[in-house]
């Protein structure tokens, strides 16, 4: 089975105990928050944290190529607040800088919000401008746009807005794109019907192009289709449905990238990666 399901797991006493949690829930890949996901700046990961989270992973055979760090929930890469805009700028270069202490290779991020105050233009433009601005001083990290929902100014809930801000990105060997399965059902993205299916990755590969897809979110959905609401619910109850992960599991397309369960009860998520790689079809 080439899938690599996991979950977005604590990072409780240090960043080193996340690959620890991942593997207790039976998980082959994972996500974490390198610091505090709801504050501006966090605590420097100590060069003894880093070195045991590389030792735990190699131990407990989690690469790179499956772990989807996540940015803080504060940051904007397109405000129209230039002190805000700036603010984010620093964050998400902390964010990208702290991957590249642990050796990471993705950075996984909301694109923004325009606020009501600019264009979806001037803001999915100012998005692309932050992301060059930070590629420009790192390196080895790949900035992982994530779909959203498209609830209230956010961007990102149209594949179109994706493939604008990866046209305006300098270095495409260092965009890529998580697509988050509640949130695109629930910006109107039919996955849960066999021909909605067919017709959203067909339309993922025209507009943004396939090669650009590095991770999903795997999460059902609470709301109804074209709700605009981000709203997670867990595997199976909600209104993706069952065919919907059935159908996912058993395509290709997903094979060896980082698929993450962001399901709202972590104590399901054994039972819930379980159930997932019981879908496979021999």
């Amino acid at each position: 089975m080439k899938k690599f399901i996991g979950a977005h797991v604590s990072v409780e006493g240090g960043v080193a105990s996340a690959p620890v949690n991942a593997a207790a829930i039976g998980a082959r890949a994972f996500a974490l928050f390198t610091g505090s996901n709801v504050r501006w700046v966090s605590k420097p990961i100590s060069d003894e944290q880093a070195e045991r989270f590389r030792e735990n992973c190699l131990n407990l055979g989690f690469s790179p190529e499956v772990i989807l760090p996540h940015d803080n929930f504060l940051i904007n890469l397109g405000s129209p607040d230039s002190k805000k805009l700036a603010m984010s700028r620093k964050s998400f270069l902390e964010e990208m800088q702290r991957c590249e202490k642990l050796g990471l290779i993705y950075l996984n991020f909301h694109p923004g919000s325009h606020l009501n105050q600019v264009s979806e233009e001037e803001s999915l433009d100012t998005i692309a401008e932050s992301i060059n601005i930070t590629l420009d001083k790192t390196s080895g990290v790949m900035a992982v746009i994530e779909t959203t929902a498209g609830q209230g100014s956010n961007l990102g809930h149209r594949f179109d807005h994706i493939a604008h801000i990866i046209s305006k990105v300098e270095d495409k060997s260092r965009i890529g794109v998580c697509l988050d399965t509640c949130h695109s059902f629930s910006a109107g993205y039919d996955l849960a019907s066999e021909e909605g299916y067919r017709r959203t990755w067909e339309e993922f590969d025209s507009v943004i192009g396939k090669d650009y897809l590095k991770a999903i979110h795997l999460n059902d959905d609470m709301r109804e289709l074209g709700s605009r609401i981000d709203r997670h619910a867990s595997i199976n109850k909600g209104t993706l449905g069952t065919d919907f992960f059935r159908r996912f599991i058993n395509d290709p397309r997903f094979d060896n990238m980082p698929i993450i369960l962001e399901t709202p009860d972590p104590a399901l998520w054994p039972e819930e990666i379980a159930y997932l790689y019981s879908l496979a079809e021999s």
